[in-house]
């Protein structure tokens, strides 16, 4: 073991605490996939991510992310909040305001946008309808009408999302599903704000497995819900989506569509800087 350099960060909130936090192991080189593992699992975070290496030329420097249960390929606000730590740390930009992160999907690019950071959407890997006998599945566990689930769509980036689209942002916050009913499905929910509204959509994310539990603020989520809604006609091509605010969050993701090029971005701060023994 070793002392290794340790960051928390926060994602996705103007707020300091306010978005989804995410722990930074710097220099993990050395590290097992094991040790990492078990190191995730003891943060109790939603994702721990480790530093190391670019192994492509074309890269500023490489990331795992791990949840407590499994590694990622890829990730949103873990791939924004490894960038802040790279960054705060010395880590220089081979191409000065725009960062090359390698993870196991490839390489995403990060950009600096005045006091926030924006990654490219990588491509969806699996886009299109979700079949009936699901989406009843779905609003079962929701507990809503199937009447109430106006769109629904696979939205597959690395995580293994199911967007699902609700009249009004309203009654996305008034959601209280039954979390053990969703099994190992991952599904996002939006709704849009009524006009003027400080953001465009409310966004919840609902992820499954063991256990079962609602993530404060989603980049890939975002970055799939965004390709989703401005294909079928439903959103601009610049919006604020808000998440967490049902238990207790206030993240804020800003979508901007250029092209097909999605950029997902948000605040991203520091929090915790020191040493971890590993």
């Amino acid at each position: 073991m070793m002392m290794r350099g340790y960051s928390e960060i926060d994602v996705f909130s103007p707020e300091s605490y306010g978005g989804n936090p995410l722990a930074v192991v710097h220099d993990a080189e050395g590290l097992t996939a094991e040790a990492m593992q078990r190191f995730a699992k003891w943060t109790n975070l939603s994702e721990t991510t480790f530093l190391l290496p670019a192994s492509d030329p074309a890269a500023d420097y490489r990331v795992r992310i791990f949840t407590a249960s499994q590694e990622l390929p890829f990730a949103g606000h873990p791939t924004l909040g490894s960038a802040c730590a790279w960054l705060e740390t010395g880590g220089p930009p081979k191409n000065g305001g725009v960062i090359v992160q390698e993870c196991a999907a490839g390489l995403v690019t990060v950009r600096i946008e005045d006091n926030r950071l924006a990654f490219k959407a990588p491509p969806l890997t699996r886009y299109e309808p979700v079949e009936e006998s699901l989406v009843r599945r779905i609003a079962l566990a929701l507990r809503i009408a199937r009447e109430s689930i106006l769109d629904s769509s696979w939205l597959v980036n690395g995580p293994e999302w199911i967007g699902v689209r609700l009249s009004s942002a309203q009654a996305v916050l008034a959601l209280q599903p039954d979390l053990g009913d969703l099994g190992t499905l991952s599904i996002g929910v939006v709704g849009p704000h009524a006009p003027g509204s400080e953001a465009q959509f409310e966004v919840r994310a609902f992820v499954g497995g063991d256990p079962v539990w609602e993530d404060p603020v989603t980049g890939s989520l975002n970055a799939g819900l965004a390709r989703w809604l401005s294909e079928t006609g439903m959103a601009e091509q610049h919006y604020v989506a808000s998440q967490g605010t049902a238990i207790g969050y206030s993240g804020r993701v800003h979508i901007d569509i250029d092209g097909t090029d999605i950029w997902v971005g948000g605040h991203v701060t520091r929090c915790v800087h020191g040493t971890v023994n590993l």
